[in-house]
């Protein structure tokens, strides 16, 4: 982030993105504990850690750092968590200049196919231009996730190309869909 690390919150017409808490934590390794419901045929990867957020978010310790994090996307009406969005580094060059983000989501079966995920995405690019100096927020998705691929669409991100056999996932080589926007986009 630019200087520190600041407490990161964005709030939309029907989602609100916020820091998880110690008492997100329960229904965050909820989600954790049955994976493949959680993420989904293209978020699971069966070789990944199980996080326990309750021992990560005890005390004063956070989900976000200056190199990337985890934010949960909350339901503006009822206060229902709906999934989380993640960001982390990716590279153009050697330099900081040359550091853009790259954003994933997952949300919940019962929030998916509501406009939730592009709100959702929409507002977390706007963020993380306000709070860094990152021109460019980018995403991808395996070419066969039309869901996401309209979602990124409708929030203003800007189909880039496919990149072949980019992702590994259940024993097999995905090509994935680039897609970003970029500071200007968004300002105009």
């Amino acid at each position: 982030m630019k200087d520190s690390v600041p407490r990161l919150r964005r709030v939309g017409a029907r989602v609100l993105l916020r820091e998880a808490t110690e008492a997100d934590a329960k229904t965050m390794n909820m989600w954790q504990s049955d994976r493949a419901y959680w993420m989904g045929e293209f978020n699971y990867f069966d070789s990944e850690p199980v996080r326990d957020y309750v021992a990560e978010l005890t005390g004063s310790d956070r989900l976000v750092t200056r190199d990337g994090g985890t934010l949960l996307v909350e339901h503006i009406v009822d206060g229902s968590l709906l999934g989380d969005v993640t960001w982390r580094p990716a590279r153009y060059g050697p330099n900081e200049r040359s550091k853009c983000w790259n954003i994933g989501i997952a949300l919940i079966p019962s929030a998916r196919g509501q406009g939730y995920g592009a709100e959702a995405q929409r507002l977390f690019a706007e963020l993380l231009f306000d709070v860094t100096a990152a021109v460019r927020v980018e995403a991808s998705t395996d070419v066969q996730n039309t869901a996401e691929i309209r979602s990124l669409e409708k929030a203003g991100f800007v189909r880039e190309g496919v990149a072949r056999q980019a992702q590994y996932r259940h024993g097999e080589w995905h090509d994935m869909v680039v897609y970003s926007v970029v500071r200007a986009d968004l300002t105009v």
